[in-house]
């Protein structure tokens, strides 16, 4: 087994499925509600850059009523309503990558702690796959009041873990986000590469494990 590692924890979106197969579901809608999409898109940039908040969801609505010159109340309505409830529905025929769920079992059995830490509320994919259940701690950046890269995030999944930061495999496609946050947490990381890096075989040099397939990871920390 990997050295050192006492838990694996996984990113959702992108990471545990493609998003392409989300995109390709959701284009029309999008559409539909474009003008939302990119204010919305503009706001979340802005808190990936903010300190953690006492109040994500009252803050993200006050950034957001003044983009559409609303009232809080209306901000807060048209997100859920748009977004956290609106994208329910996309999620439920979606498929994961393959073996994600055979992987994830057997890190279980080896004895592994298993975490989800996602940006978007992990309630929104429902029972995420067959996953959730496996999970010793799952967690939404949200409700902990700030979004990855901030350490506080990782650092708040080390403490519902109870295991020190370095003791964590955090795995993500992101490398801005998933990668660096996990990084600057004391975690170890492990990128799942895109199709063009994996067909020129470019891996991120800032993970301490790029990796093509969910075969391919669970080989890696399991050897």
């Amino acid at each position: 087994m990997m050295a050192g590692i006492k838990a694996v924890a996984f990113d959702i979106d992108g990471t545990l499925y493609p998003e392409r197969r989300l995109y390709s579901r959701i284009v029309f809608y999008f559409l539909k509600h474009i003008s939302f999409f990119i204010k919305y898109n503009k706001v979340r940039n802005v808190l990936h850059r903010t300190a953690p908040l006492a109040d994500f969801y009252e803050y993200q609505a006050r950034l957001f009523a003044s983009e559409k010159a609303i009232t809080p109340e209306q901000a807060k309505d048209e997100i859920n309503t748009i977004c956290y409830e609106g994208l329910k529905p996309y999620f439920v025929k979606i498929k994961p990558f393959p073996q994600v769920y055979e992987t994830i079992c057997a890190f279980k059995s080896a004895g592994l702690k298993i975490a989800i830490l996602s940006d978007f509320p992990p309630e929104q994919k429902g029972r995420v796959w067959g996953i959730r259940s496996l999970c010793d701690v799952c967690l939404g950046t949200e409700e902990l009041g700030a979004l990855k890269p901030s350490k506080f995030a990782f650092g708040m999944l080390a403490k519902k873990l109870d295991l020190l930061p370095e003791e964590i495999l955090y795995v993500g496609n992101s490398i801005k986000y998933d990668i660096r946050g996990a990084n600057a947490a004391g975690m170890k990381s492990a990128y799942l590469m895109t199709k063009m890096h994996a067909l020129f075989g470019r891996g991120c040099p800032e993970a301490d494990i790029s990796f093509k397939t969910y075969r391919q990871l669970r080989n890696i920390v399991l050897q």
